[in-house]
């Protein structure tokens, strides 16, 4: 059977079940990613992903960890984090959404302990088929540090982006996606984003993909603004497709992306992970004619979640995958 015309994806994260919680351990946390992989491949996802349940911190309930993951792992960082520090990054108005810093920068950045490959390796026994696999951006987890080391924003930007490019580049798999959630809200930064995403997306194999969105921190929006003022630096990535936040989002928001470039695949959220609302496949189908019928037919290559769903319950998230695909299915008469 030919590939649909649009494939579903998922985004990154998915609910850690109670019973690895209980008891983690090696072997649980493999079968539990086969679980995750299984469910959305009966679910009729196209490109699934791991759920990236290895990533999960509950001393980090807001975000589920996913920062800390990686700056706990590469070298220079110091979780450790005192008074001053804590007081220093306060102080920084662009962040007040944290408390804390998730580490700090005591010297060099380097890969450190971190080893994504051997992650994906993981993912890799029990996919069961093609997978994407997720990593944060340079400058997204250069927002989160405070910087003793560098004193130069740009120059630790752009040491993370090394040292993850590196990780990228023994990736195995079908799709490499890089995750961003802060430069929506800072567009005036999106040069420098750019760079260190695109040094990360050269480095990686196979397609390569970008997700967006206005932030998901304890199930809330967090960035202002808007696709329109973003055009230009989404057309200047060296992805093949876009991952972007638009189930919830105003319309203008699909009128702006007719700006992005052909050579630029869409991918367009239709499913809120905000809500425990269940889409319909319906409903699913509707936002997908409208993307089609603002931005041309053949644009949308992609549909899929909004962002991650590590905040939802199973229950909701299982569902609101399956409403997915049948929608996307309804969609193309399938």
């Amino acid at each position: 059977m030919s590939a649909p015309a649009i494939l579903t994806t998922t985004v990154g994260s998915y609910p850690v079940p109670d019973w690895l919680a209980a008891l983690p351990s090696a072997q649980a946390l493999e079968d539990a990613t086969r679980t995750v992989f299984a469910l959305q491949r009966q679910a009729g996802i196209d490109l699934p992903v791991d759920g990236e349940l290895y990533r999960f911190d509950p001393d980090h309930p807001d975000t589920n960890g996913m920062i800390e993951f990686f700056v706990h792992r590469l070298g220079g960082m110091d979780p450790r984090v005192g008074r001053a520090q804590t007081a220093a990054f306060r102080a920084r108005h662009e962040m007040a959404f944290r408390s804390r810093p998730a580490a700090v920068v005591r010297g060099p950045v380097t890969e450190g302990v971190l080893n994504l490959p051997e992650d994906c390796a993981r993912a890799a026994r029990v996919a069961g088929g093609p997978f994407k696999f997720t990593l944060t951006s340079p400058y997204m987890l250069a927002r989160t540090l405070l910087d003793e080391h560098y004193h130069d924003f740009e120059a630790l930007h752009d040491a993370l982006a090394e040292a993850l490019a590196a990780q990228a580049a023994a990736l195995d798999c079908a799709c490499v996606q890089v995750d961003e959630a802060n430069v929506p809200g800072n567009p005036a930064d999106a040069p420098l984003a750019a760079r260190g995403i695109n040094r990360v997306l050269d480095a990686a194999r196979g397609e390569k993909a970008v997700h967006f969105c206005f932030g998901n921190y304890g199930g809330q929006t967090i960035q202002k603004g808007g696709w329109a003022a973003l055009t230009d630096f989404l057309n200047s990535l060296r992805a093949d497709h876009l991952v972007l936040e638009l189930a919830h989002r105003p319309e203008a928001d699909l009128d702006a992306l007719r700006e992005l470039e052909a050579r630029v695949g869409v991918g367009i959220g239709v499913v809120d992970i905000k809500v425990n609302h269940i889409e319909s496949a319906e409903e699913i189908a509707r936002r997908i004619e409208r993307a089609e019928r603002r931005l041309g037919a053949g644009r949308v290559k992609y549909v899929h979640p909004d962002c991650g769903f590590w905040m939802l319950k199973r229950s909701i998230a299982d569902r609101k995958i399956e409403a997915l695909a049948r929608g996307r299915d309804l969609y193309l008469g399938r």
